[in-house]
């Protein structure tokens, strides 16, 4: 049976990404100058890639960037309310933008949404 091992993220700025997601708590080091691709492991075993949109090309000649919506979904879940609100002024704070500041949903979390520097929504959100 197949696993999933990895996520990876198509990236305009591989180094922008890595800071924006290092501001989300990952424990992520600064890339390679210049480097296509850039890997780390997570805690719980899963990998985090990214690979630059001119790695994609060379692999794919024909590979374009999704028009009209992200390419991917990602949802950090935090600790407590708190975090989530702590998490996303963080980002933001960063100079990353914020798409919904944090609120409280109908359906018990609290919750917010920032933007990783290729456009892609990530949610933050916790336990009410």
């Amino acid at each position: 049976m197949a696993e999933l091992a990895a996520i990876g993220i198509v990236t305009g700025d591989v180094a922008a990404s890595a800071r924006f997601y290092r501001s989300l708590g990952i424990d992520v080091p600064e890339p390679p100058d210049e480097e296509d691709h850039f890997e780390i492991t997570l805690p719980n075993g899963l990998r985090l890639m990214w690979d630059a949109e001119s790695m994609m090309r060379q692999l794919d000649p024909e590979w374009r960037r999704p028009e009209g919506g992200t390419a991917i979904a990602l949802a950090f879940e935090c600790a407590s309310a708190t975090e989530v609100d702590d998490v996303y002024q963080r980002v933001v704070d960063g100079g990353f933008q914020g798409k919904k500041e944090p609120f409280d949903a109908v359906w018990g979390q609290r919750y917010a949404t920032v933007v990783d520097p290729d456009g892609n929504a990530v949610d933050l959100f916790a336990a009410l």
